[in-house]
C-alpha cells in the first residue's frame, strides 16, 4: 500500500506516460477493467483533451506549428480545464481517474523534445496544480526505433509522431530524468516485453495502490 498521498482527496489518480509508440494506450483498457472488477468507479481521460475546450486545443496542439512556449502554455491551459472539470471533481468523489498523459508529458515533450527550460515548466506546474500529483505514474519505456516501427502502419501521424528519432531520444531521456526525480510515484515498465508480461506487472502494481 502507498504510505503517503500526493493530494488530499479520497480517490486515486493514475497517469500513463511514454513516447509515441511506447504502447501505453494498449494497456489502459486492461487497467480500467481490472479496477472495475474491484468495484472501483473509473474515469478514463486524456491529455491534451479531456474537456470540450481541451479537445479543441488538442487539435491545434497536434496539428499546428507554433513556438515551443506557446505550445507549453496551451498544454497547461488545457490541463487547468481538465483538472477543474474532470480530474479533481472525480477524485474528490472517491473515483479513480486514469489519464493518458499529464504534466510529465510537458516536461518530456516541450522540455526534452523542444528544449524549453525546466524552470519555466516548473513554474507552470506550480501555478496550475501546486497541491496535486498523480498517485502513480506508469512510464512505458522503449527505444525510439521500436516505437517508430510500431507507428509506421498507424493512422495519419500528428506533428509529434512525425518527429525524428533524435527528438524522441530527447523526450525519452527527459522522461527518465523525471522518473529519477520522483521515484516514489513513477513505475518504469519495459514496453518491449510481451503484453502478458506487462499486464502481470500492472496487476501487481495496481494491487499495491489498494
Amino acid at each position: 500500500m502507498i504510505s503517503s498521498r500526493p493530494h488530499p482527496y479520497p480517490g486515486r489518480f493514475i497517469t500513463f506516460e511514454g513516447i509515441d509508440g511506447a504502447g501505453k494506450s494498449t494497456h489502459i483498457d486492461y487497467v480500467t477493467t481490472l479496477l472495475e472488477t474491484k468495484n472501483r468507479k473509473v474515469i478514463v481521460t486524456r491529455e491534451p483533451g479531456g474537456t470540450g475546450l481541451g479537445e479543441k486545443l488538442r487539435e491545434l496542439l497536434l496539428h499546428e506549428n507554433m513556438h515551443p512556449e506557446t505550445e507549453a502554455l496551451l498544454m497547461f491551459a488545457a490541463r487547468k480545464e481538465h483538472l477543474e472539470q474532470v480530474i479533481e471533481p472525480a477524485i474528490k468523489r472517491g473515483d479513480w481517474v486514469i489519464s493518458d498523459r499529464f504534466t510529465d508529458a510537458s516536461f518530456a515533450y516541450q522540455g526534452g523534445g523542444r528544449g524549453l527550460e525546466r524552470d519555466k515548466l516548473r513554474q507552470l506546474e506550480h501555478w496550475v496544480h501546486p497541491h496535486l500529483q498523480p498517485d502513480m505514474t506508469f512510464l512505458f519505456d522503449v527505444s525510439p526505433e521500436i516505437a517508430q516501427a510500431r507507428l509506421k502502419d498507424a493512422r495519419s501521424p500528428d506533428k509529434f509522431e512525425r518527429e525524428k528519432a533524435v527528438f524522441f531520444n530527447r523526450v525519452r531521456t527527459e522522461y527518465l530524468h523525471r522518473a529519477g526525480e520522483f521515484p516514489d510515484r513513477f513505475r518504469i515498465i519495459d514496453s518491449s516485453l510481451s503484453i502478458k508480461s506487462i499486464r502481470d506487472i500492472l496487476k501487481e502494481l495496481i494491487g499495491n495502490l489498494g
